[in-house]
């Protein structure tokens, strides 16, 4: 979806202005004009200020429908918080964390902590 257009058809659709839209979110017209033409692309926070602006829901303005989208859940993970350890939240970024310091370690090393872990976690 063209974003420029869709923001195009609401606001005329509403008999607005890119004048008036500029009033309402404090951007500068020749802004406006550039989404609308496709030479700009907004960011999320602008897109909700026109969204704001044009008295819409953000998702009415990325989605050409009645509803929001229905949220999938991404390949391998269950959706469920303890059984995706380290899919998002804290525990994906201490898990990034982890990753840049298993890289800078030799094989060795490497091997050797996974043997250390392996043996911290068997249940005696």
């Amino acid at each position: 979806m063209d974003i420029g257009e869709r923001l195009r058809t609401l606001r005329e659709e509403k008999k607005l202005s890119q004048g008036e839209i500029e009033k309402r979110t404090g951007l500068l017209r020749c802004y406006i004009s550039r989404v609308e033409n496709g030479h700009t692309i907004p960011a999320v926070k602008t897109l909700d200020k026109l969204a704001r602006a044009l008295d819409i829901k953000l998702h009415e303005l990325l989605y050409d429908g009645d509803q929001p989208p229905i949220a999938t859940i991404p390949l391998g993970r269950t959706g469920n918080p303890a059984n995706d350890w380290g899919s998002f939240g804290k525990d994906a970024r201490f898990l990034r964390k982890l990753q840049r310091y298993l890289a800078r370690m030799s094989k060795r090393d490497r091997e050797a902590l996974i043997s250390f872990a392996q043996k911290m976690t068997a249940k005696a």
